[in-house]
């Protein structure tokens, strides 16, 4: 059963043979009711992380407009403790930023121990649309890969479990979402022009993709491109890999949680022997 296609070091890219759609198999509401035991799954093991403080987790979301960033946000955040999870999103870089290197505002971001950090957007614009506007010379994007990188491996190095998620919808899907967004009167406010104005970059943003996936997808920080367009099936896989990511550590977390337990009981203890 399939839930997405994991990226290997070195391997080359093609999008347009990568499925859009997709269901593993499963019918929607069967697809409904594995989200839900993977969803308390992925309670169960953000809990332990934040309760032992050994690792962190950052979560990248990557797409194009309409392949439904926010709404997988906001599913996966239904399961998880608000208190020991944050969304960062990456707009246009203010002055203070751009006075900076490329990831300066984005490691203040990343999540410390037991967090979990999802990145709405991140620093791979600096490799998308700044790669495909030209907003800055070729020789200067062309080195942002190694930088990114050495950052992830860092980040891995210090005990983040990194998951990188391209969220990969098809043109005429696109299409459809946004012309559906100028008939539902609740969705209307996120209406923009520049959304088909880069639609008509669709093959220049495939290529940026692409590279970005084949150049900075290691073992210890892979993309995982996600069938999108069927929004079910979306979330169901992004739980499936964040629950696979994080559950080679329950052992470690619980081992170390009893430790934690055992050596506050014998405090515990000590303190109520000693004579008053």
């Amino acid at each position: 059963m399939k839930f997405g296609y994991r990226i290997e070091p070195d391997q080359k890219v093609d999008l347009s043979k990568i499925p859009t759609k997709a269901d593993a198999g499963l019918s929607h509401e069967e697809g409904e009711a594995k989200l839900e035991d993977l969803g308390r799954e992925l309670g169960e093991l953000a809990e332990l992380m934040y309760a032992a403080s050994m690792h962190s987790m950052l979560v990248v979301f990557q797409g194009r407009d309409t392949a439904g960033k926010d709404g997988a946000i906001n599913r996966l955040l239904s399961f998880v403790n608000v208190q020991g999870a944050q969304v960062s999103s990456f707009k246009v870089p203010s002055p203070k930023e751009l006075a900076h290197d490329f990831l300066w505002r984005v490691h203040s971001e990343t999540p410390g121990k037991g967090g979990i950090q999802v990145f709405n957007r991140s620093h791979y614009e600096d490799v998308l649309v700044v790669r495909v506007h030209k907003l800055v010379p070729e020789e200067v994007w062309e080195k942002r890969y190694d930088h990114i990188n050495a950052f992830e491996k860092l980040l891995t190095d210090s005990n983040t479990i990194v998951v990188k998620f391209m969220l990969h919808i098809s043109k005429d899907e696109q299409e459809e979402r946004l012309l559906a967004r100028e008939q539902e009167v609740d969705k209307a406010w996120k209406l923009a022009v520049g959304d088909w104005k880069e639609r008509e970059l669709w093959d220049e943003y495939a290529k940026a993709y692409e590279v970005a996936l084949e150049r900075c997808s290691p073992k210890n920080a892979p993309w995982i491109v996600i069938p999108a367009d069927k929004k079910w099936f979306r979330d169901l896989a992004v739980a499936h890999h964040l629950v696979e990511a994080l559950a080679p550590y329950r052992d470690q977390w619980e081992k170390s949680l009893q430790a934690l337990g055992e050596k506050a009981k014998a405090e515990l203890a000590a303190y109520r022997s000693t004579p008053k």
